[in-house]
């Protein structure tokens, strides 16, 4: 968590001015969220009181057009004045309670509806706070911004695989890509890197990669931003080659990029802005 507020900070810097408050109240609302399933600093009873609570505060001020929480009627300002629609963050509310008991995930089709709240409400909201230029409207852009959004969280995962499991008990690895690859949850107990667990694992970061590449004309129908989120692209994507060069051994050895190479992947992101175009757009019937 620390390791991606570090990645989105880095961003974010490449944001327009005028979209940033906008950019953090979504922020905000999602890590309020996260900090509320603390119980011990919540004064909730239980995780998921706290979420709950958190969801009724989110449908009230949608209801009430206004909100006593400064952090909910910061996003309230945001969804209203970019059209953000109020079931968009509808499945973050039934990801953050899948988080309390959803250990494992049998297919990656379970893993998908799983990301579809925690990954994709995020770069939705985001596509209508940067907009899109014309011809493109805001629908458009939304297939890639969900490809953004899922490459992203899975970086994210594969990077994060030991101390998943280690600290939670947990494996975002879908349970039927293991049996695929004769890799156990036992071997991954044991941190045990075989040929297996690398295949496994390389199966896994190429279709990352394919996220990837499908998300990038997305970027060039946003209207501003392009630049910060195509950063972020190139910032989470640099996680799996790291992966890839640390001989896929997750368990002693974290993906990450250094300051220097962020600044490299900036100015490579601010080059694919300049050459990039969208995808044609398809005439409607």
């Amino acid at each position: 968590m620390q390791q991606a507020s570090k990645n989105y900070s880095f961003a974010s810097r490449f944001l327009p001015r005028d979209k940033r408050p906008y950019v953090e109240a979504l922020y905000a609302l999602m890590r309020v969220g996260d900090d509320r399933v603390d119980v011990s600093h919540s004064g909730f009873a239980s995780p998921l009181a706290a979420i709950e609570d958190w969801e009724r505060t989110y449908w009230s001020a949608f209801e009430m057009g206004t909100s006593p929480d400064p952090v909910m009627r910061a996003y309230l300002d945001t969804a209203l004045r970019f059209d953000i629609p109020p079931d968009t963050m509808a499945a973050y509310f039934r990801a953050m309670k899948e988080d309390l008991v959803v250990r494992q995930f049998p297919t990656f089709a379970d893993l998908w509806h799983y990301m579809e709240g925690s990954a994709i409400p995020v770069g939705r909201a985001m596509t209508h706070i940067l907009g899109t230029r014309p011809p493109y409207q805001v629908h458009h852009a939304l297939p890639a911004a969900d490809s953004l959004a899922v490459a992203m969280q899975l970086s994210n995962f594969w990077r994060d695989i030991w101390q998943d499991w280690n600290e939670m008990g947990r494996i975002y690895i879908p349970l039927e890509d293991m049996e695929r690859f004769g890799y156990t949850p036992d071997d991954l107990a044991q941190r045990r890197i075989n040929r297996a667990w690398r295949d496994l694992l390389e199966f896994e970061i190429s279709r990352t990669e394919a996220y990837y590449r499908q998300a990038r004309p997305g970027v060039a129908m946003l209207a501003s931003g392009r630049w910060g989120v195509m950063t972020g692209l190139e910032v989470y994507r640099a996680i799996l080659p790291a992966i890839r060069r640390n001989g896929y051994d997750v368990f002693r050895h974290r993906a990450g990029t250094s300051r220097m190479d962020k600044m490299l992947l900036m100015l490579k992101a601010g080059w694919h802005v300049l050459v990039s175009k969208p995808l044609p757009l398809r005439r409607e019937s």
